[in-house]
């Protein structure tokens, strides 16, 4: 009965989830700042926007933070370093709570919050055997 409870034999497919997750979230990330690295526009308006909320220095932090999560989708993606991406997307999106998605609301950082959860969750756990980490990893003598 404990079985079909805890469902113990889904652990099978840890490495398949989070494979699967680090492609997901890491391609969103990508895509999320694509259009700001190839278009001037598209950088201005995120600079402008960042001025708009208070952000220090906007002209030097927006394509720090486009570059960022660019190289933080990246990294998700190849499973490479990716306990730092983790904590690097955790801090940026606690940022962007603090700064900007605390005025949406509970909806409105939702997405937000996630991508905390989410860093933290890669930070902690790493990311799986399918991953470039992986091959940097000494294995312990079986």
């Amino acid at each position: 009965m404990n079985r079909l409870i805890t469902l113990p034999q889904l652990a099978v497919a840890t490495d398949l989830a989070f494979l699967a997750l680090r492609l997901s979230v890491g391609a969103f990330l990508v895509w999320g700042v694509w259009d700001n690295i190839t278009s001037a526009q598209h950088m201005a308006t995120f600079v402008a926007f960042l001025t708009r909320f208070g952000f220090p220095l906007p002209s030097l932090l927006g394509p720090f933070d486009v570059w960022l999560q660019f190289g933080i989708g990246a990294a998700f993606v190849l499973g490479l370093a990716t306990r730092w991406a983790g904590l690097l997307c955790a801090a940026n999106f606690i940022v962007a709570i603090v700064m900007v998605d605390h005025l949406q609301g509970w909806r409105g950082a939702f997405g937000s919050m996630c991508l905390v959860m989410i860093g933290l969750v890669l930070a902690t756990h790493g990311p799986g055997r399918l991953s470039l980490d992986r091959l940097l990893t000494p294995r312990s003598p079986a």
